[in-house]
Protein backbone atom coordinates (compact mmCIF):
# COMPACT_ATOMS: atom_id res chain seq x y z
CA UNK A 1 0.00 0.00 0.00
CA UNK A 2 2.00 2.97 -1.26
CA UNK A 3 -1.03 5.07 -2.18
CA UNK A 4 -1.09 8.13 0.14
CA UNK A 5 -4.86 8.40 -0.13
CA UNK A 6 -5.34 4.79 0.96
CA UNK A 7 -2.90 5.27 3.87
CA UNK A 8 -4.78 8.39 4.99
CA UNK A 9 -8.05 6.48 4.70
CA UNK A 10 -6.80 3.70 6.98
CA UNK A 11 -5.46 6.27 9.45
CA UNK A 12 -8.84 8.04 9.53
CA UNK A 13 -10.62 4.70 9.99
CA UNK A 14 -8.35 3.86 12.93
CA UNK A 15 -8.97 7.20 14.64
CA UNK A 16 -12.71 6.99 13.97
CA UNK A 17 -12.86 3.51 15.49
CA UNK A 18 -10.99 4.79 18.55
CA UNK A 19 -13.59 7.54 19.02
CA UNK A 20 -16.49 5.17 18.35
CA UNK A 21 -15.02 2.86 20.99
CA UNK A 22 -15.03 5.69 23.52
CA UNK A 23 -18.35 7.29 22.60
CA UNK A 24 -20.78 4.86 20.98
CA UNK A 25 -20.12 1.13 21.12
CA UNK A 26 -17.26 0.25 23.46
CA UNK A 27 -15.79 -3.16 22.87
CA UNK A 28 -17.33 -3.71 19.46
CA UNK A 29 -15.44 -0.78 17.94
CA UNK A 30 -12.28 -1.99 19.71
CA UNK A 31 -12.68 -5.37 18.01
CA UNK A 32 -13.07 -3.54 14.69
CA UNK A 33 -9.89 -1.59 15.44
CA UNK A 34 -8.00 -4.80 16.24
CA UNK A 35 -9.27 -6.35 13.00
CA UNK A 36 -8.12 -3.29 11.02
CA UNK A 37 -4.72 -3.37 12.73
CA UNK A 38 -4.30 -7.06 11.98
CA UNK A 39 -5.31 -6.57 8.35
CA UNK A 40 -2.80 -3.73 7.92
CA UNK A 41 -0.10 -5.30 10.11
CA UNK A 42 2.53 -5.55 7.36
CA UNK A 43 1.96 -2.06 5.98
CA UNK A 44 5.09 -0.24 4.92
CA UNK A 45 3.34 3.12 5.12
CA UNK A 46 4.47 5.22 8.07
CA UNK A 47 1.12 7.04 8.43
CA UNK A 48 -0.84 3.78 8.60
CA UNK A 49 1.54 2.19 11.11
CA UNK A 50 1.57 5.28 13.29
CA UNK A 51 -2.19 5.76 13.59
CA UNK A 52 -2.95 2.07 14.01
CA UNK A 53 -0.40 1.57 16.75
CA UNK A 54 -1.40 4.77 18.53
CA UNK A 55 -5.12 4.01 18.51
CA UNK A 56 -4.72 0.40 19.67
CA UNK A 57 -2.37 1.44 22.44
CA UNK A 58 -4.60 4.37 23.48
CA UNK A 59 -7.69 2.12 23.46
CA UNK A 60 -6.03 -0.34 25.82
CA UNK A 61 -4.98 2.50 28.11
CA UNK A 62 -8.50 3.95 27.94
CA UNK A 63 -9.93 0.63 29.04
CA UNK A 64 -7.54 0.43 31.96
CA UNK A 65 -8.09 4.04 33.00
CA UNK A 66 -11.87 4.01 32.63
CA UNK A 67 -12.77 0.53 33.84
CA UNK A 68 -10.12 -0.71 36.23
CA UNK A 69 -9.36 2.61 37.94
CA UNK A 70 -13.09 3.33 38.27
CA UNK A 71 -13.62 -0.03 39.94
CA UNK A 72 -10.68 0.61 42.28
CA UNK A 73 -12.12 3.99 43.30
CA UNK A 74 -15.46 2.37 44.15
CA UNK A 75 -13.88 -0.59 45.97
CA UNK A 76 -11.47 1.54 48.00
CA UNK A 77 -13.89 4.36 48.75
CA UNK A 78 -16.96 2.34 49.52
CA UNK A 79 -20.11 2.15 47.44
CA UNK A 80 -22.23 4.17 49.89
CA UNK A 81 -19.80 7.03 50.61
CA UNK A 82 -20.79 10.32 48.91
CA UNK A 83 -17.13 11.33 48.63
CA UNK A 84 -16.46 8.23 46.54
CA UNK A 85 -19.10 9.29 44.03
CA UNK A 86 -17.76 12.84 43.85
CA UNK A 87 -14.25 11.56 43.18
CA UNK A 88 -15.55 8.94 40.75
CA UNK A 89 -17.62 11.38 38.70
CA UNK A 90 -14.82 13.95 38.59
CA UNK A 91 -12.24 11.32 37.64
CA UNK A 92 -14.36 9.62 34.98
CA UNK A 93 -15.51 12.89 33.40
CA UNK A 94 -12.02 14.38 33.29
CA UNK A 95 -10.31 11.19 32.08
CA UNK A 96 -12.95 10.36 29.46
CA UNK A 97 -13.03 13.93 28.11
CA UNK A 98 -9.24 13.99 27.84
CA UNK A 99 -9.17 10.69 25.95
CA UNK A 100 -11.87 11.93 23.56
CA UNK A 101 -9.95 15.17 22.99
CA UNK A 102 -6.80 13.18 22.17
CA UNK A 103 -8.86 11.12 19.71
CA UNK A 104 -10.26 14.22 18.01
CA UNK A 105 -6.73 15.61 17.66
CA UNK A 106 -5.58 12.27 16.23
CA UNK A 107 -8.49 12.26 13.77
CA UNK A 108 -7.66 15.79 12.62
CA UNK A 109 -4.02 14.80 12.08
CA UNK A 110 -5.05 11.65 10.20
CA UNK A 111 -7.35 13.68 7.94
CA UNK A 112 -4.43 16.03 7.27
CA UNK A 113 -2.19 13.07 6.40
CA UNK A 114 0.11 13.67 9.38
CA UNK A 115 1.37 11.31 12.05
CA UNK A 116 0.25 11.71 15.67
CA UNK A 117 1.54 10.41 18.98
CA UNK A 118 -1.00 10.42 21.82
CA UNK A 119 0.26 12.42 24.80
CA UNK A 120 1.03 10.33 27.90
CA UNK A 121 -0.24 7.00 26.50
CA UNK A 122 1.35 7.06 23.05
CA UNK A 123 4.55 5.41 21.88
CA UNK A 124 7.13 6.44 19.32
CA UNK A 125 8.06 2.83 18.51
CA UNK A 126 6.10 2.95 15.22
CA UNK A 127 9.05 4.85 13.72
CA UNK A 128 11.28 1.80 13.88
Amino acid sequence: MNDPEEAASVAVQAEALYLINLLLVPGLAFLGLLWLARRQRGSANQLTRCHLQQTVRASIWAGVLLVIVTLLIVLLGGFQAPATWVVLILYFTTCHSTLVLFGVLGLARAMAGQTYVYPLVGSRSWQA
